[in-house]
Formats: structure tokens, C-alpha cells, sequence
């Protein structure tokens, strides 16, 4: 795990070292044990290390094959590097480091492209062909580890986080407001834009190649998700045995480590589970719980402390458990680092995950999470539900786009973002909903199909931007955070399941009369323990069946309650004032009456106000 940054001038102007360093002295957090430059001509690759795999010299990056032809800078595990170097060495490839930067740069060298499809990992990645005089730049399948790109005075820029490119003469941080009005309209981002104007983020599953001289931008798909009904029927009783082998090879797997691993531990299935086996391999595993001060919440948000239950398997568990408290002030402490980390808003309210990382990072360089459980095994049935019955793929795609509005409905955004709606008016939303689904149309005539495209929908959209707060936020603190759900061998039988062996009511469901007297939709939509059901079997194998059976809970801090009270004056003075930057693009009047809406207690906005925060302290930051 480390920060990479690189340069590539089309015009075969020779790179800088001294701006190289620049770049990567700026994302020096995600790297802090040691740094690595090459300058090769109009190419320069720069390298921040953060030790975890081969503590030696021997793993140092920039790194170069032995004939001199490729040069890599990378950051990321792969997991499977042990079997892949045995692989190479049986074709004659000598190594000198036991760590798996030197698999990767060798696989590429032998295998060229076709080695995408044979890492198992998270990574991105530049390498360059000194013969060809060819940069390509790669991200892993699920998007685990991020890879920015800009073009500025004819150089191609690429970086493991935005803040790197201030570093090089030239460019320009500068408000992308198509991208405002993408993240106003969903939380996050559904295409490779970002709030930074001209830069862009390499899709999961994509890379990219450029040669000095070359005028084209074009990413290239190697892998995508494709959930799909099994054409034959499938034993239950083996798909559960097949879940449970896959799941304990990726726990396994992704426990290797030449440093301290510990796990991220909540009251749910999918971190306690993790821990399970976990635990079992390492005698004394550390975990790490964040809990809320819950003396002014109210409502449903008084069972947002999960301590109490974390606490409970960590005896079961034996581990070494830590624990941190966060009350509201805290938010106000954690803004100003979390958006200069964070860089750009993404989804959810994602102060109490920078501060996991921070109590995580005192003990362990190694952080295992439950991140893509959901995602893969249908976790949010409410979701699903809603959009099963349709006439056709567009009656699909328009009620689903509804429910996905989740800060500014598209007829109130012209109003909302008025002081530049004449640059972001060629915004659509709708289209930039329905491209999610560009690569995985096909014929839908059952409710499955439904389900099995939410679940791409989701896995694309909503997984992506969860994965991309997860690193920056460890990476913030120096810590390494890997998902061992995003298995390239559990992934691929996931998709594979049917969606009954994930949703146990579909069928019931499908029967529903939305308009019927009595609420009885309602209910189903509401409903938070009908998901993953295959893989609540499965888990039962490892965990007491009552954890394994409680209601989806997510992560989340009492900001309803708090933002009307504690955190009031905070909310008033960040964002009703003259002097907030979010009104240079925003409409003051029309921002103002969805605030008051929330601080009257008519409507919750809890989410759109965190948004305008994190908004208003990334202006500060960054514009």
C-alpha cells in the first residue's frame, strides 16, 4: 500500500525530478517509510512506500525489470502473488525480493495486458515501456485503489489522489460544476468525473495507455461485473459449503502480512465473521469499534451505538479489542483533515470513519473491513424491492433513478445551483444514470433480472464510492485497509447466486400491490432482515445465529438529532453566512430553505446538510 503520482509530456519534454517530488512530498501520508523518483525522458514515476510486504531495500519503487525494458510504480496487495511468482519462475524469471511489486512488474513483462485477468488484489498502477515508449496506467477489478488523470500543458498527470498535481507548475484546481450538479443529484459520482475540473478518475476494472505523442484519452475495459441467473439449478446445500470455502480462502488470503493486521469490529455479520476467522490464524487480533454519544439522539437513531455488541464478540472472539466515543463536537474537529483527504464529498457522512482509522492506526498497519458484503449479497432489500415490477427497462431505470436522488431532485437543481447553471444546464442525470448500465443490458423479463441489475447498479456506483472514503481515510493515518469480500474467486461466485438464495420475499413481494390499503408494501420496504440470506447461513458456521440474523444496521453517527442540536450553532455558522464559499455555485435562498427544513425538524436532511459541510470545507481546501 503505498501513494504513487507520474508524468508522461506528449511533446517529449523531459519530466522534472524536482516536480516529481513535489507531487509525491504532497501525498507523503500514504507512504511514509520511504520515497523512490525516475526520470526516464518525457516520463517520470514517483513512489511513497508504506512497508508492508518485504520491509527490505529489495521492494523499493520505482522498480525496474532486470533487461532495463519496464519501469513500475504501484500501490496496492495482490494476493495471489505467491502462486503467480511460481508461475513465472517455472518460465525462467528470476527474483531478487520476496514481496509482490516485483510479481506484478515481471507478470506484465511476460504477459504483457492478458496479466490484468490473472491478478487477484487491489492495485493501480503505472508502467513504462522504455522500447515502446508506451505509460500504462491500470486499476484493480472492484476499484479497491484509486488512480486520478488530468492533462495539463500537454502532460499527461496521474496520481494516487487529486492534491498531488498541485505540485506540478501549471495546473489549476477549479470547480467542475457538471460534477456539482452529479453529486448534488446522488451523493457521489456515477461517471469518472470529479469536483475538479479536467480531472478524472480511471474506472475500476479499466486502464489505460498513452505513448509520447499520442493526442487520445480512452480507458479500456479489462473486467466488469456481470450478476447474472444461473442457467441451471443450483444445490443449495453445495452453494452454501462452495460460499464457505470461498469465504475462509479469502479471509485467508488476504491475511498476509510482514506487519501487524487487525479488523474493524461492529455489531454486524460481515466484520464480526471476518474477525471470526481472522482470529483463528492470529493468536492475539486487535479490533476496533467506534461508538456515538447518544444522550441527545432521539428516534431511531438511539440504536446507532453498536459497542455493546462489538464488545460481545470480541470476548466470544478473544481479541484485543479498542474502542473510541464520538460525540458531536467531533464532526467540527475531524472536517478540516477529512476534506483535505477525502478531497472531494463522496457518499454517506464519513467523519466516523476517519476516526476508526485514526484508532485503528495506533495499533496495526493492517485494517480488515466488511465492505462489499452488501453489495454482492443483496443488503439492502428495501432497495431492490422497489423496483422488481416494471413494463420494460425504462420503467426500471426511471423509478430506480428516483429512489437514487438523494440530496437535490433534478427539477429543484437548476434553482438550487443558479448562480451556474448556464455552465452545468448540459448536465443530465437521468443519462448519467442510466450510462451506469451501458456494459451490463440485457434481456430483463423476470423480477431477478431487476434484482441482478441493482445489484451491478450498486456494486458500479454506490461500492465504488464506499471503497474510494475507505482508502483515502486509512490512507490518511498511514494504515492499509483490505476487503477481503472483494475476492476475485468469491466475487465471481456471487454473481453467479440466484437472486432467491439472497432475497428471501421476492416472491412475496412481486405479489405486492404498491397502492393497497394497510402498508403492506410498506413494510416490505422497510424491511432489513430479508438480505444475504445465503450468506446468514453460511455465517452461522462461525458466529452465534443471532449475530448473524440482526437487522442491516449502517455506520452512521446521530447527525439528525445533532445538527438540530449540539452541532446547531456549527451548521448556522459554516453555512448560513455571507462569507461561505458553497454560494460562489450555489443559490443562498434556495440552499437556505432546505436547512431550515431540517433545523425546524420538517423534514430530515441530515445528509444534504453533512454534504454542504464537507462542500463548503472542500472550497476552502482545494478552490
Amino acid at each position: 500500500m503505498c501513494g504513487i503520482a507520474g508524468v508522461l509530456h506528449r511533446d517529449g519534454r523531459p519530466a522534472s525530478p524536482v516536480t516529481l517530488k513535489a507531487m509525491t512530498d504532497i501525498i507523503a501520508h500514504r507512504g511514509p517509510d520511504g520515497e523512490g523518483h525516475y526520470c526516464d525522458g518525457p516520463v517520470g514515476l514517483g513512489h511513497r512506500r508504506l512497508s508492508i510486504i518485504d520491509l527490505t531495500d529489495a521492494a523499493r519503487q520505482p522498480m525496474t525489470t532486470r533487461d532495463g525494458r519496464y519501469v513500475l510504480t504501484y500501490n496496492g496487495e495482490i494476493y495471489n502473488f505467491q502462486e503467480l511468482k511460481a508461475e513465472l519462475s517455472a518460465l525462467g524469471h528470476l527474483f531478487h525480493s520476496s514481496g509482490d511489486s516485483e510479481v506484478l512488474l515481471t507478470a506484465f513483462a511476460e504477459w504483457g495486458l492478458a496479466a490484468l485477468h490473472k491478478l487477484n488484489g487491489m492495485f493501480a498502477f503505472g508502467i513504462w515501456d522504455r522500447h515502446e515508449k508506451t505509460l500504462t496506467l491500470a486499476r484493480d477489478r472492484f476499484g479497491v485503489k484509486p488512480l486520478y488523470y488530468t492533462m495539463v500543458d500537454g502532460a499527461l498527470l496521474f496520481a494516487s489522489e487529486i492534491k498531488a498535481f498541485r505540485g506540478f507548475p501549471g495546473f489549476v484546481a477549479r470547480m467542475n460544476v457538471g460534477g456539482l450538479a452529479e453529486y448534488l443529484t446522488f451523493q457521489n459520482f456515477f461517471s469518472e468525473e470529479t469536483l475538479f475540473e479536467n480531472v478524472k478518475l480511471l474506472p475500476a476494472g479499466c486502464y489505460l495507455q498513452m505513448s509520447a505523442g499520442e493526442r487520445a484519452l480512452e480507458p479500456q475495459r479489462y473486467w466488469d461485473f456481470h450478476f447474472q441467473e444461473p442457467e441451471k439449478a443450483l444445490n443449495e446445500a453445495d452453494a452454501l459449503d462452495e460460499l464457505d470455502r470461498l469465504f475462509r480462502q479469502a479471509v485467508s488470503r488476504q491475511m498476509i502480512s510482514d506487519v501487524d493486521v487487525g479488523s474493524y469490529l461492529s455489531g454486524g455479520m460481515d466484520s464480526g465473521s471476518i474477525t471470526a476467522l481472522a482470529a483463528k490464524q492470529l493468536p492475539f487480533m486487535r479490533t476496533f469499534t467506534v461508538g456515538f454519544d447518544l444522550n441527545s439522539a432521539s428516534g431511531v437513531e438511539l440504536g446507532y451505538d453498536e459497542r455493546t455488541k462489538a464488545e460481545h464478540m470480541s470476548y466470544l472472539f478473544k481479541t484485543e479489542h479498542y474502542e473510541m466515543v464520538l460525540k458531536a463536537g467531533d464532526m467540527e474537529r475531524a472536517l478540516p483533515p477529512l476534506a483535505w483527504h477525502l478531497e472531494e464529498p463522496r457518499v454517506g457522512q464519513s467523519y466516523p470513519n476517519y476516526y476508526a482509522a485514526k484508532l485503528a492506526s495506533k495499533f496495526v498497519k493492517v485494517v480488515l473491513s466488511g465492505t462489499g458484503g452488501d453489495e454482492l449479497f443483496a443488503g439492502y432489500p428495501w432497495r431492490y424491492y422497489r423496483a422488481v415490477v416494471n413494463d420494460d427497462f425504462d420503467h426500471y431505470v426511471e423509478k430506480y433513478f428516483g429512489f437514487w436522488q438523494r440530496l437535490v431532485p433534478t427539477e429543484t437543481l437548476a434553482q438550487v445551483m443558479a448562480p451556474v447553471w448556464n455552465k452545468a444546464r448540459h448536465t443530465d442525470p437521468m443519462s448519467t444514470f442510466r450510462g451506469v448500465f451501458h456494459e451490463h443490458a440485457h434481456q430483463l423479463t423476470r423480477p431477478e433480472d431487476y434484482v441482478n441489475h441493482s445489484l451491478y447498479f450498486e456494486a458500479k456506483t454506490f461500492l465504488n464510492g464506499l471503497l474510494i472514503v475507505d482508502d483515502k481515510l486509512a490512507m490518511a493515518h498511514g494504515l492499509e485497509g483490505r476487503v477481503p469480500f472483494l475476492d476475485n474467486d468469491l466475487v465471481d461466485f456471487a454473481m453467479r447466486l440466484p437472486a432467491k438464495m439472497k432475497l428471501g420475499n421476492l416472491t412475496e413481494v412481486v405479489q405486492l400491490n404498491e397502492n393497497e390499503p394497510g402498508g403492506k408494501a410498506q413494510r416490505y420496504y422497510e424491511k432489513t432482515r430479508d438480505g444475504k440470506l445465503i450468506l446468514r447461513n453460511m455465517m452461522t458456521r462461525h458466529i452465534p445465529s443471532q449475530v448473524a440474523e440482526r437487522e442491516k444496521q449502517g455506520f452512521s453517527a446521530p447527525d439528525a438529532s445533532w445538527f438540530k442540536g449540539e452541532s446547531i450553532e456549527y451548521v448556522k455558522r459554516r453555512l448560513v453566512n455571507e462569507r461561505a464559499r458553497i454560494y460562489d455555485y450555489l443559490d443562498r435562498k434556495a440552499v437556505g430553505a432546505l436547512i431550515e427544513d431540517h433545523l425546524e425538524g420538517r423534514q430530515n436532511r441530515r445528509l444534504l446538510i453533512w454534504s454542504l459541510l464537507n462542500l463548503e470545507q472542500f472550497c476552502e481546501a482545494y478552490l
